[in-house]
């Protein structure tokens, strides 16, 4: 638990006026005041309100300088780019669309085309970092694209000014970063029994952020997750009067303590239910952008729930919608050794009982999360031209029989309820190897990745997949295909298969192959690669924000990672290490886990 620091204002003060006491005294016992004297005026206080709105261009700004600061005001989206505007002649403003698109470039350049006079022409030349649509989704760009725009300047009043220029955004990564943060909403997942987070890049105001997330989450899910997620908060449920503080305030909404106070017209025709997802969706997404509770939550002016009506929502009350705690690791860490499934444990590691454990030709293995079941890869001992993979599925500490074969088969991956293990055959055909808990029986169904091989985009994800794995959810899929790293969505079909599609690439720019990815949390993945420059990282589902990991005492390559919210584990070249932290210095470093050698790889379940 995080402990807040206390404030040091008290004493700053008690010390100032300590220390404006001692220069006084002495003043006072060697001088008199006299009587009567004529006021002095000693200064006047300004108490003119601070003016509002961006500040404006600096005057008498070179044309190549001039252009620099704009790319920089071009991130803030305020009053239709007001800050921008700044930059240009009245009638640039007026014609300029900043709603054509949005695109973060970084390192740009300003190349001059030409200059006499009171005109001049640039060229805006940058490499292509990512778009930002108009939902505030995030989309990385994989391929090196360079971004040119021509602008033309002329002199008015005598300062450069923008004349002439493409409609839509551009603006400069660090500005970015600086002016937008990164939000959740949380929609429902298919099942209604937990939630699933969209991301989403915004820059408001702290006491506009309230209302600006509710209102994203009337207006739904991104496009690719809009046929997956449900919305409680969707059409005819909509706001009611204004969003305010618990005692009624509207100023000042989200900003420090005094909670929140929500009305939601077209609420009270929700079933118990789903009025409990949609306080979930509401008070999961207001609480991880860090606006703070009670959450008092009303449908058609009445509470939402009479169990609330007193003190209000709380985190605590929607825990069980939290896709955090259905991610805690249940089973403990486990590995596999000599071809066989141990366990770890703080006093060393055993063979699981079972055939699991006492097997020796296993290549990869998966719990499930509840740790019941087990799905694993094994080399089937059959003749040269024949399939030499086997996936084996069966209970821990029981026995497994074989569900599919081929020649390679990745890691299997299993669904939160421990309902399927997926896995992908010879590089193209990805399967689920269903289990019916009542029978004990296992299927195996197709899943349809068309809509990603059928893709025309030159960033769609190539054959073959070497690694996938479900999000806890069940709703995104993270691969590795022809080296590359992606975020795929499962989309459910009326006759009850399941499809792959909307592959977004994140990770991007790596040098070299990705080898191993795994999620981190529910909006989270992290990759090992190829080589020995930063071989771990992790990245945002929607690729922003990549982040390498330490690499002390990683010993290239890095061939496995497997995680969950509270550990990490890779295998590289002589161990399997788990990611820690000094507690002295709380400095990250990789501490192997002993016991296990050189060949072994960690799993988790997931």
């Amino acid at each position: 638990m995080r402990t807040r620091a206390k404030s040091t204002r008290p004493r700053r003060l008690t010390v100032l006026v300590a220390a404006l006491l001692a220069v006084l005294s002495p003043l006072t016992a060697c001088a008199s005041l006299p009587e009567s004297s004529a006021p002095e005026a000693l200064g006047t206080i300004n108490r003119e309100p601070t003016p509002e709105g961006p500040p404006p261009p600096v005057a008498n700004r070179d044309p190549d300088l001039l252009l620099r600061d704009f790319l920089q005001a071009a991130a803030d989206p305020a009053n239709r780019h007001l800050a921008a505007r700044q930059y240009m002649t009245p009638a640039a403003s007026t014609q300029w669309d900043d709603a054509a698109g949005t695109v973060i470039v970084e390192k740009p350049d300003t190349l001059r085309e030409s200059r006499s006079g009171d005109k001049a022409t640039y060229k805006i030349r940058a490499r292509k970092v990512g778009e930002l649509a108009a939902d505030g989704g995030y989309r990385p760009s994989e391929d090196i694209v360079i971004v040119e725009n021509k602008i033309e300047l002329t002199k008015v009043d005598g300062e450069w000014r923008i004349d002439e220029l493409p409609d839509g955004v551009v603006m400069d990564s660090t500005a970015f970063f600086k002016s937008y943060r990164r939000y959740a909403l949380y929609f429902a997942d298919p099942s209604g029994n937990t939630t699933v987070p969209d991301l989403r890049w915004i820059s408001v105001p702290k006491g506009q952020l309230t209302q600006r997330l509710l209102s994203s989450l009337i207006e739904g899910p991104q496009p690719a997750l809009a046929s997956v997620l449900r919305n409680e908060l969707a059409p005819p449920v909509a706001l009611r009067g204004q969003v305010t503080k618990m005692n009624g305030d509207p100023e000042g909404v989200g900003i420090g303590l005094g909670g929140v106070k929500i009305d939601f017209a077209g609420a009270s025709a929700l079933n118990p239910r789903d009025r409990e997802v949609l306080a979930a969706q509401v008070v999961l997404t207001l609480s991880s952008a860090d606006i703070l509770g009670p959450y008092v939550l009303l449908a058609d002016g009445k509470p939402l729930d009479e169990r609330f009506a007193a003190n209000g929502w709380s985190v605590a009350d929607v825990q069980q919608f939290n896709p955090g705690t259905s991610m805690r690791n249940q089973a403990g860490l486990h590995a596999l050794r000599a071809g066989g499934l141990v366990q770890v444990t703080d006093s060393g590691s055993a063979p699981t009982p079972g055939y699991f454990g006492r097997v020796n030709n296993l290549q990869s293995a998966s719990l499930s999360p509840d740790g019941q079941l087990v799905a694993a890869v094994a080399e089937a001992g059959r003749p040269a031209g024949e399939p030499s993979r086997a996936l084996m599925v069966g209970t821990y500490g029981g026995n497994a029989f074989p569900v599919a074969e081929g020649f390679t088969i990745t890691r299997p991956s299993w669904t939160a309820d421990g309902s399927a293990a997926w896995a992908v055959l010879d590089g193209g055909r990805v399967i689920r190897a269903v289990h019916d808990r009542a029978t004990g029986n296992v299927s195996v169904q197709n899943v349809d990745i068309s809509a990603l091989t059928a893709a025309s985009s030159a960033t769609a994800p190539r054959l073959p997949i070497t690694e996938l794995r479900i999000s806890r959810s069940g709703v995104r899929a993270a691969m590795i295909a022809d080296g590359k790293v992606y975020v795929a969505v499962v989309v459910p079909q009326p006759d009850g298969k399941l499809t792959l599609t909307s592959a977004l690439p994140v990770g991007v720019g790596l040098s070299t192959a990705a080898v191993s990815v795994d999620w981190l949390d529910a909006d989270t993945i992290i990759i090992a690669r190829e080589g020995n420059v930063d071989p771990v990282s992790t990245v945002s589902a929607d690729g922003s924000e990549p982040t390498a990991l330490t690499s002390q005492n990683l010993t290239a390559p890095a061939r496995s990672v497997s995680a969950s919210p509270d550990h990490q584990y890779v295998a590289d070249s002589r161990a399997v290490l788990e990611l820690t932290s000094a507690p002295d210095q709380g400095q990250p470093y990789w501490r192997e886990v002993p016991g296990l050698g050189a060949n072994a790889l960690p799993v988790l379940p997931g």
